[in-house]
């Protein structure tokens, strides 16, 4: 891994948007009183590299432990909607801990939920792009989640482990995706169960062990981060773009995220309360630690050739511009992108047009930007399982590590 000055860090986190303020390595020191649990933690910085979910953590690494993934991964798939009962034919702990978990917090607002939903419909091809070429790449620059992905079983098979991945923010997306009828409930639980096996096999891997700066994965810091590298940065790109203008849809953007931070079992004095309090939490968390690693540029490159296999007139130099133009030059120099200055020029030029085509404030799209709508169908399909629909995808529970 490459040294990351201060000059690149202040430079990087200008052109994402996210701004930069801390040293890699400082102590944690976002103040919890700009979180849900406001007052109640006010003045303490407790620090989230160091929380984990202990009650399905240790319910998780029984169930492996005692030989049991396979039996619950088969009662899981008939598991599907929200208003669906607990699974029978999985261990009782586990059948507890779902009934307490797979259910919005109290504090949830329905209405803002359904407003939100309503917000990602009409923004679901900008999202397409934002979560799977911004987020789906800035996460391979960030070394823990990139080591943790590359080395747990879902490395091996980056389309599949992307689309359970995209399943997530697609289930969110879905109008009434928090009804009885919606789906995010479930995979976000399922999703959780996840998390928590790949943190008792991970450490297991000598892989891992020689590379991670961690000794468990996947914390509520790192939960975090990977928020900030998917739904702050998507809002932050949506407003350089026109978007979000709209306070009601603004907050309530941030509220299905909020929600969603929830049920991955980050605690509420981690939760920013506004975006605001999650901006200067991502100038602290996210911003300061992005770097290269050797098992990222190899995750980015699985990523870039999905598209290629969905749509074989897409152009390399194209994908690897795109790259750049959404995250930065830094970023495209760390996972070698190579340039295509042709490809550059056309963005610069087409895709304000393109977003003011998107936002109704140009009556019509060239026919040349046709290419584009193409462009993005292909990027979204090849994040879905192997082009079809995410009702296909099963999250299932790993019971091994990479090998």
């Amino acid at each position: 891994m490459t040294e990351v000055s201060r000059r690149n860090m202040l430079s990087l986190g200008t052109a994402l948007g996210l701004g930069a303020t801390m040293a890699p390595g400082a102590a944690w020191a976002w103040d919890s009183q700009g979180s849900l649990a406001g007052n109640a933690y006010a003045g303490q910085t407790n620090d989230p590299n160091w929380i984990w979910d202990d009650e399905i953590d240790q319910i998780m690494a029984d169930v492996i432990q005692n030989g049991q993934v396979s039996q619950t991964n088969r009662a899981m798939e008939k598991w599907v909607n929200n208003r669906d009962t607990v699974p029978t034919g999985i261990p009782d702990p586990l059948r507890g801990w779902i009934a307490d978990n797979a259910k919005l917090p109290s504090w949830a607002d329905k209405k803002m939920l359904t407003h939100s939903t309503d917000v990602n419909r009409r923004l679901d091809t900008h999202l397409f792009i934002l979560y799977g070429i911004g987020g789906g790449l800035m996460s391979t620059v960030i070394p823990r989640e990139a080591r943790s992905v590359y080395w747990s079983k879902g490395g091996s098979d980056m389309q599949d482990r992307a689309a359970k991945t995209f399943s997530f923010g697609y289930d969110l997306a879905q109008i009434g995706a928090f009804d009885p009828g919606g789906q995010f409930l479930v995979t976000a639980t399922k999703t959780r169960m996840v998390h928590s096996a790949v943190r008792h096999l991970l450490p297991q891997s000598p892989h891992w062990r020689a590379a991670a700066d961690e000794t468990i994965p996947i914390s509520n810091a790192d939960i975090l981060v990977t928020y900030h590298s998917t739904g702050t940065y998507a809002r932050t790109k949506l407003r350089s773009w026109g978007f979000l203008q709209n306070r009601k849809d603004d907050e309530a953007f941030l509220h299905s995220w909020q929600v969603a931070l929830h049920m991955l079992g980050v605690q509420e004095q981690f939760i920013p309360e506004s975006w605001a309090d999650a901006e200067e939490q991502s100038r602290h968390v996210l911003t300061p630690i992005l770097a290269p690693t050797v098992e990222g540029r190899d995750l980015a490159e699985q990523l870039l050739q999905m598209p290629r296999s969905i749509d074989a007139g897409l152009t390399r130099g194209l994908l690897n511009e795109f790259a750049r133009y959404l995250l930065s030059d830094q970023i495209g120099d760390w996972l070698n992108l190579r340039r295509d200055y042709a490809a550059a020029a056309l963005l610069r030029v087409a895709w304000p047009t393109y977003m003011a085509f998107r936002r109704g404030t140009i009556p019509f799209l060239p026919l040349s930007y046709y290419a584009l709508d193409q462009f993005i169908r292909a990027f979204g399909m090849a994040f879905l399982n192997k082009g079809q629909s995410t009702q296909t995808t099963l999250i299932t529970l790993p019971e091994t590590n990479r090998v």
